[in-house]
């Protein structure tokens, strides 16, 4: 049987910081998949299916990886109908260790045979967030360092600036 995890998140945009999670996960399992989610309680600076396209640029090199955009849909479902017996969270610091414990809670009683599976953020990204990067961004500052090119670039033309 394959190993199938899905990587759910808003990824608005997405960063290094999920990209070095999706990077290590595509070794970890047989599948990825990449979800972008809705948030409801975020207003997203792209569409789903801008998301979905630069994020698909940005792991074209991990074959075993792939995007999906989903409207809104609870994870967990979305999971179990894809057949993914994993869900990957990263975790950067222990606020998010503490709302992703729960959300892994109620995930194992609405779904048990999906088993959450956390990664630790490199260091080098743990102050990393992509709500950081849009407000860095949207002054024009230089955000290569932060995101994958495409998406600085993405993010260049968003804002209109000449600096990402």
């Amino acid at each position: 049987m394959s190993r199938k995890a899905i990587f759910p998140g808003s990824f608005d945009p997405f960063t290094n910081g999920h990209l070095d999670t999706v990077q290590r996960a595509s070794k970890l399992f047989d599948e990825v998949i990449i979800a972008c989610m809705t948030n409801i309680k975020k207003h997203p600076l792209f569409t789903a299916e801008e998301k979905q396209m630069l994020i698909e640029a940005a792991v074209a090199d991990l074959p075993n990886v792939n995007v999906v955009a989903l409207p809104h849909q609870l994870t967990v479902n979305f999971a179990q109908s894809l057949g993914a017996q994993y869900m990957v969270r990263g975790l950067r610091s222990p606020q998010d260790f503490a709302y992703e414990a729960d959300v892994a809670t109620i995930n194992s009683q609405l779904a048990p045979q999906v088993e959450t599976v956390f990664l630790l953020a490199d260091p080098k990204y743990r102050n990393l967030s992509s709500s950081m990067v849009k407000e860095v961004a949207s002054f024009g500052a230089d955000v290569s360092q932060l995101v994958p090119a495409n998406i600085a670039e993405a993010l260049h033309e968003k804002f209109g600036d000449h600096h990402a």
